[in-house]
């Protein structure tokens, strides 16, 4: 069976903002439908049936268990478009592009979105196993009496709510602990972190000066641009600044880590003869994808390293080294990890311990994330990867020719990477 071109047709995200700041009152579906409306409005597509929509949020009140198809349906699109939800920790966005190029490849649709979302600021709750049943069961109880009787058997303790902490179940950690285990084994130095958190900045600053976001970042909800961007960051700034996870020996801080973020991404798909059709203009094409897994709970620091085993199989698929890429767009979820992947990447014997057969070539540092990274722009979990995949394609699409690299590290030991190609 003969497979058809994945074409990245356009896209669109709202601007990314602190938790708490700008969009602290919004819940996920707010967030991702201005997402979504800023790509239909820029695309034309109101009324538009689409093969299918999919992404998703990786922390979802219970009540959004279909966020992506509810969202759709407060949108122009035809109200037939049907719309899935998935979700893969960091990596939700990406393999939202996956799942629909998939799709398109093979003929089952000829366009689609991928989208993702995170509403930190309106994260849920944890509530205590014993309240819990007491509420289920005194839903359940017909007289006042009875509701009284089943809501007066929790204790104190267990009425209060349990608030989110990212810990990693298997371990216990969160992603800035097991990293900081990471930093040490690879002998990672505060100040490489600090120093690719300073570029980040940079080149973020840059890009917003000469414009590069403005057709890509819908105003939304009173904020117009990434509220975690630091202009008058500085080496001597972030050198002082406290470890944030190991509070004594720590190198992970604050400035070289991402923070918890509020945002939204979305990315239009299609094929060749449905974007010519539709008088779209092509950006790039999705080539090359892989997704793997690693062993993180008795090797705490493998947590985030996954691309590294995705990335082997990709290249090795695509007939391709490292060194073969225009530009590298390497989600920086820490600092320490980036810097750790790419060693790996460049260092026979590090590669080796890995099992890969040898290193995966070279990476031209002024080619990694030259619009800024997730240290600049922040990291709202789902949408992390429509927003690379956009920047990547624009960068693309501008040039005119060349081939992009994408790697994304996610929770639980999960890694995707992509190639797209012009």
């Amino acid at each position: 069976m003969e497979t058809k071109k994945v074409a990245i047709v356009g896209y669109s995200r709202i601007p990314f903002a602190r938790i708490n700041t700008a969009y602290a009152d919004l819940d996920n579906q707010e967030l991702l439908e201005a997402a979504l409306n800023g790509l239909i409005n820029k695309y034309h597509l109101q009324g538009k049936l689409l093969g299918e929509v999919a992404g998703g949020a990786v922390i979802k009140h219970i009540s959004e268990s279909n966020l992506i198809r509810e969202s759709v349906m407060n949108t122009a699109l035809d109200p037939a478009t049907p719309a899935c939800d998935l979700q893969q920790a960091c990596d939700t966005g990406i393999e939202a592009a996956v799942y629909i190029g998939n799709k398109i490849a093979l003929g089952q649709i000829e366009s689609g979105i991928a989208c993702g979302v995170e509403a930190m600021s309106n994260i849920p709750f944890e509530s205590a196993p014993r309240l819990r049943k007491a509420l289920l069961k005194a839903n359940k109880e017909k007289s006042v009496l009875g509701k009284l009787k089943q809501l007066l058997t929790p204790q104190l303790k267990d009425w209060m709510p349990i608030p989110y902490k990212g810990q990693e179940p298997k371990t216990g950690l969160v992603m800035g602990g097991h990293t900081e285990i990471t930093a040490k084994y690879y002998q990672i130095s505060r100040e490489e972190q600090d120093q690719l958190a300073l570029k980040s900045h940079q080149n973020m600053a840059k890009a917003y000066d000469e414009g590069f976001f403005d057709d890509m970042i819908i105003p939304a909800f009173g904020l117009d641009k990434d509220n975690n961007l630091r202009r008058d960051t500085s080496i001597e700034k972030l050198s002082q600044l406290k470890p944030a996870f190991d509070k004594e020996n720590g190198t992970l801080t604050a400035g070289n880590s991402t923070p918890f973020t509020d945002g939204a991404s979305a990315v239009l798909m299609g094929s060749e003869e449905w974007a010519k059709a539709n008088g779209l203009p092509i950006l790039a094409y999705v080539t090359f994808s892989e997704v793997a897994g690693i062993e993180y709970v008795e090797n705490k620091h493998n947590l985030l390293l996954a691309p590294v085993f995705a990335a082997d199989r990709m290249l090795r698929k695509a007939g391709m080294s490292l060194e073969d890429f225009d530009y590298y767009e390497i989600h920086e979820a820490f600092a320490a990890q980036v810097l750790a992947t790419i060693k790996i990447w460049e260092n026979d014997d590090l590669a080796k311990k890995f099992g890969l057969e040898k290193a995966l070539g070279k990476i031209d540092r002024d080619k990694l994330n030259v619009k800024g990274g997730s240290l600049a722009v922040a990291h709202p979990f789902a949408a992390t990867g429509g927003r690379i995949i956009g920047t990547l394609a624009k960068l693309l699409h501008e040039k005119g020719s060349g081939k992009g690299f994408i790697s994304i590290c996610a929770a639980r030991g999960q890694g995707v990477t992509m190639i797209l190609e012009k």
